[in-house]
C-alpha cells in the first residue's frame, strides 16, 4: 500500500492516454486533480466507480477538478471502456506499472487464495501546487464522488 500522505509532493509521472497522446502531472499544474488507480477496465467494482465519478464530472468540473484514471490496460481497452460507458475524462496506460509504483499502489495481492500482483483500489487528490491534498485507499466505489468532494 501507498505510504505518500497528505501534504507530500506527488510524484510526476508521464504516459500515454487511450489516444496514444501523453499526459504528465505537469499538465494539471493550475488545476486539482482527482488520479484514481483501479485494477482493471470493464470489471463490475471498476465500472460503478468510473461511472459515478462520470456521473458526477460537472460537479467535479464547476468545482475545478480534472479527473485521470490510471490501470495497466491497454488503449484499445481504454478506447472501448471509454466508448462504452461514455467516460469524459482520459484514461491513462501503465502497461509497465511505473506511475503505480510511483504511488505505491502496485503490489501483491490475495484472492480466492491465489496471490497475485496487481493494483490496490486508490484514490490520490492533487492540488493546483502538486501537492497530495488526500489519499482515499477505503475506496466506495458507489459513493466514490463523495468521499471526494465531502
Amino acid at each position: 500500500m501507498t505510504t505518500l500522505t497528505k501534504g507530500d509532493k506527488a510524484p510526476d509521472f508521464k504516459a500515454p492516454i487511450q489516444d496514444g497522446s501523453e499526459k504528465s502531472l505537469a499538465d494539471y499544474k493550475g488545476k486539482k486533480l482527482v488520479l484514481y488507480f483501479y485494477p482493471k477496465d470493464n470489471t463490475p467494482t471498476c465500472t460503478v466507480e468510473a461511472c459515478n465519478l462520470r456521473d458526477n464530472y460537472k460537479k467535479f468540473q464547476s468545482e475545478g477538478y480534472e479527473i485521470l484514471g490510471v490501470s495497466c490496460d491497454s488503449m484499445k481497452k481504454h478506447q472501448n471502456f471509454i466508448k462504452k460507458f461514455e467516460l469524459p475524462f482520459d484514461l491513462l496506460v501503465d502497461a509497465e506499472h511505473e506511475v503505480c509504483e510511483a504511488y505505491g499502489v502496485w503490489g501483491e495481492k490475495k484472492m480466492y487464495g491465489k496471490t497475485f500482483m496487481g493494483i490496490f483500489r486508490t484514490t490520490f487528490v492533487i492540488d493546483e501546487k502538486g501537492k497530495i491534498e488526500q489519499v482515499i485507499t477505503a475506496v466506495k466505489s458507489k459513493e466514490h464522488s463523495e468521499q471526494i468532494l465531502g
